[in-house]
């Protein structure tokens, strides 16, 4: 066999994308006598960076920020080696900064701006932005409010947006963006396609996940309904049914209509940044996984992303992942070849993590020696 494209996404709450790389490629190496390009990848959530920094290069830094409940945290962000910016949300608003104290109303993602401002005072021209694993749900006012967007209450007053003072929004300006920010090419990795608002928006949907009661849910989407309206008000954009508006507590409609940001699936932008379409011209096999396959995964999530373009080349494709649910038989038909699970008995989740790496391990040491 020539060459093998070792493509997976983390395990997520067992091992990253680096992590499952790493066993991978140990595995292969033991039996097969190959080239081994190793790419992990991240579909916008926590370790989105280090996955983009370990599949092109690069560096990371570190830089003081805003956490989401107001308070100093160290955050950080990437800058590859084509100069290209990747800052994922997690760093400066991610649900575990908030450490058990769940206050969904008070939560802000000014972090996340002054992450987008560092990164565009590098100079670079492209920023990507990955949404996943948020404490907030202030529709990314908190962020366009640290790069210089302007927010006014009934009284003229200027202030900075919460996720429960949405409603408080009377007027919006945006002639202060930051001009290095104006200037970027802000791409955002989202894989989800929920509205703004209502039942499947992002207060209804993700809210109970940041600890919001169904009152506290309630008030949150009337704020997203209110400043979605002043928004297309004053800015003229509408962004309540732009798939993805939702996401991130509304941060995927806040970076288009703050920010002037483009909405993409993940996979697809880690994948054209990583040169993956030319590695498959040189390509025999491509193994790829994540942490659970089922039907979710169709909407274009790492393992059928990688299959689909696997396809067009014809190159076959396996997939390894923890756990196989119901409904995940279409994979085969956007190219996958096989699918393998690291699940060899039936245990809980709690326990199955204990032994995520010797799972994974094991099962590639099998795909190996069938290779």
């Amino acid at each position: 066999m020539g060459t093998i494209v070792v493509v997976p996404d983390s395990f997520k709450g067992t091992l990253s994308s680096v992590q499952v790389c790493d066993i991978m490629v140990r595995a292969l190496r033991r039996h097969i006598d190959a080239e081994v390009v190793a790419l992990p990848v991240a579909d916008g959530g926590e370790g989105s960076v280090d996955a983009f920094l370990a599949a092109v290069r690069g560096r990371k830094i570190s830089v003081p920020v805003t956490g989401p409940l107001r308070e100093p945290v160290e955050g950080f962000f990437g800058v590859l080696n084509d100069g290209t910016a990747v800052v994922e949300m997690a760093a400066a608003a991610g649900l575990p900064l908030v450490r058990g104290e769940l206050r969904p109303e008070m939560t802000t993602t000014f972090g996340v701006g002054e992450l987008i401002v560092a990164a565009a005072r590098t100079g670079a021209k492209t920023i990507i932005v990955g949404l996943g694993g948020s404490a907030t749900t202030d529709m990314g006012t908190g962020a366009a409010a640290a790069a210089g967007v302007r927010f006014f209450d009934g009284n003229g007053d200027e202030f900075q947006p919460l996720s429960g003072t949405l409603d408080k929004i009377a007027h919006v300006d945006i002639l202060g963006l930051d001009s290095r920010v104006r200037d970027a090419d802000i791409k955002v990795m989202c894989d989800v396609d929920n509205p703004l608002y209502g039942p499947r928006g992002a207060a209804y949907v993700f809210g109970p996940q940041k600890g919001a009661s169904p009152s506290v849910v309630e008030e949150l989407d009337r704020g997203l309904r209110h400043a979605s309206a002043v928004v297309e008000r004053d800015l003229g954009v509408h962004v309540t049914d732009v798939p993805g508006a939702g996401a991130a507590g509304g941060m995927g409609a806040g970076m288009v209509a703050f920010f002037g940001a483009t909405l993409h699936r993940g996979i697809d932008i880690v994948l054209d940044t990583i040169g993956f379409d030319k590695l498959l011209y040189d390509a025999d096999l491509v193994i790829t996984g994540e942490g659970c396959l089922d039907a979710s995964s169709l909407a274009g999530k790492v393992v059928v992303g990688v299959a689909r373009r696997a396809r067009t080349h014809s190159v076959p494709v396996i997939a390894v992942v923890g756990d196989i649910r119901d409904g995940f038989e279409p994979v085969y038909d956007e190219g996958v070849t096989a699918v393998f699970s690291t699940n060899t008995r039936a245990v809980p989740f709690a326990e199955a993590k204990q032994s995520a790496a010797h799972d994974l391990d094991l099962t590639m040491d099998n795909i190996a020696r069938l290779l």
